[in-house]
């Protein structure tokens, strides 16, 4: 159409534009400007990883013996025993983890190392006890069967296991020199290479009882293993651990531990020798109300006394940064006790967007904070006032995060 008083009318194209696809989304107008930072953030700092790492050798190590003991698994009960037993071991063990959780949640270990102590317990210890057991049997055959079921039971299955569980404690204590700090470090990593026998050796129990008595038999020993004494070589091995913190708490190094680990070995081989031997002498249940849960209590009454011991600890060296100023009395309260904590994430719920995360790590890095002061203190690790230095760094970074607008 044209238009009377000038030129043709431009017509508006019916055509779409030539974008890429139909679902493109293509730039209209120019983008909004983003203003340069005043400051760029510094990163945070983070400590020397020497001294808190697991060495490769020994993962390669933890593998091949993995590979056989599978294959002695697969060719000994067979894969559908021995997946069946795996699974059922699986549930136990779980609620040990998450139990050795609870006692580590505010300083917790590097992964790598609590990895290394499930690890040596399921397949090393296991391994080696294999093999030890392996050797003994022409000694047993000797001795008939009466007499080798008690030796067995009473004196190979505590000296044997609790060597190979204790040696993994041992080397966690060499290897992470930086990562074990002391008694509850100790405990720590003793329960959790004792989970990790329980796991396995629950395994060759579940699957021996499907093989031999089906449903019925399997139910019977997961209840006795599973249910009434998940805990059993946890308690054992977290007495050599403890030993180890004991040793690592007074600045004993290398092979100044030898004496304190054996001693611990000592003591949690009597532990599992009373145990093994209240299943054989005498009437199970009647001995496990009288003997196997008193002993279980004490257990986590010492934990409980280790954790406050260790609260007195964090309070007293957080009390160091605060006669310094890095520090008010009132923060040291919140960041070294329980009710304290608690306090301040739920404070921190409050804030905009949910500063909790920042809280937690705000009291974790405290808390590392305390345990790289007695380090230092204690002369053990040359590496603690560095690692002192990081932890302030971070502390102050998140304090200012926390408080930011």
């Amino acid at each position: 159409m044209t238009d009377p008083n000038g030129p043709a009318s431009a017509r508006p194209s019916l055509t779409p534009p030539p974008f890429p696809s139909a679902l493109a989304q293509p730039r209209m107008a120019g983008a909004a400007p983003i203003p340069a930072p005043s400051t760029s953030p510094a990163p945070l700092p983070v400590s020397a990883r020497a001294g808190r790492t697991v060495p490769l050798w020994l993962s390669a190590v933890v593998v091949l013996v993995l590979v056989g003991l599978v294959a002695y698994f697969l060719q000994a009960l067979g894969a559908a025993a021995s997946i069946l037993g795996m699974l059922l071991a699986l549930l136990p063990l779980v609620g040990v983890l998450l139990a050795v959780r609870l006692v580590d949640r505010w300083e917790p270990e590097p992964r790598g190392l609590l990895a290394l102590a499930v690890a040596w317990g399921a397949v090393i210890a296991v391994a080696g006890t294999l093999l030890v057991d392996l050797m003994l049997t022409p000694v047993k055959t000797v001795l008939g069967p009466d007499v080798a079921e008690v030796f067995t039971t009473v004196v190979q299955a505590p000296i044997v296991e609790e060597f190979m569980k204790g040696l993994g404690v041992l080397v966690i204590f060499l290897v992470g020199r930086r990562a074990f700090d002391g008694p509850v470090d100790g405990v720590v990593y003793g329960a959790l290479v004792g989970a990790g026998f329980a796991f396995t050796e629950n395994i060759q129990y579940f699957a021996i009882s499907l093989i031999s008595g089906g449903a019925a038999e399997t139910s019977t020993t997961f209840f006795l293993r599973g249910i009434l004494s998940p805990f059993a070589h946890v308690m054992f091995t977290a007495v050599t651990g403890f030993a180890l913190g004991l040793a690592a708490r007074r600045g004993i190094v290398g092979a100044g531990a030898i004496g304190p680990w054996i001693l611990g070995m000592m003591g949690a081989a009597g532990l599992h020798a009373l145990w093994n031997g209240s299943a054989l002498f005498g009437d199970f249940f009647l001995l496990y109300v009288v003997l196997q849960i008193p002993l279980f209590v004490l257990f986590v009454l010492g934990i409980l006394a280790l954790r406050r011991e260790e609260m007195r600890l964090t309070r007293a060296r957080l009390g160091d940064y605060a006669h310094a100023g890095w520090f008010t009395p009132q923060e040291v309260d919140m960041l070294a006790t329980p009710a304290g904590r608690k306090a301040a994430l739920a404070w921190a719920k409050t804030l905009r967007g949910d500063r909790t995360p920042l809280m937690r790590g705000f009291i974790a890095d405290a808390t590392a904070l305390a345990a790289a002061r007695q380090r230092a203190l204690t002369g053990r690790d040359p590496q603690a006032t560095g690692d002192e230095q990081v932890l302030i760094a971070r502390i102050a970074a998140t304090r200012s995060a926390l408080f930011a607008l």
